[in-house]
């Protein structure tokens, strides 16, 4: 019998590998950007730890823009970082 791997995945904010489960998915498909709680959203998707250090980490080396191929609006991070501070507090 086989045991099937846990998938992992990368935080862009702090580099950690973790379970794929424990990050948000933020998913980009033709030039709108999105959280994706399902992690099964259209287009490329990059992941973050739940915690407003990892997203200010990954916003000051610009890695959402850069790793979504999408130019990402002051106005739009604001409302991001809304966002992700709401699903962060849920997601201990």
């Amino acid at each position: 019998m086989k045991i099937k791997k846990a998938p992992m995945r990368r935080c862009a904010g702090c580099m950690e590998s973790k379970l794929k489960k424990e990050l948000i998915r933020i998913a980009g498909y033709e030039g709108q950007v999105s959280m994706d709680p399902t992690g099964k959203a259209k287009g490329r998707g990059v992941y973050l730890c739940p915690s407003a250090e990892c997203f200010a980490k990954a916003v000051k080396k610009k890695a959402l823009s850069r790793s979504l191929e999408v130019e990402i609006t002051k106005e739009q991070m604001e409302q991001f970082a809304r966002e992700f501070e709401g699903y962060a507090k849920k997601n201990p």
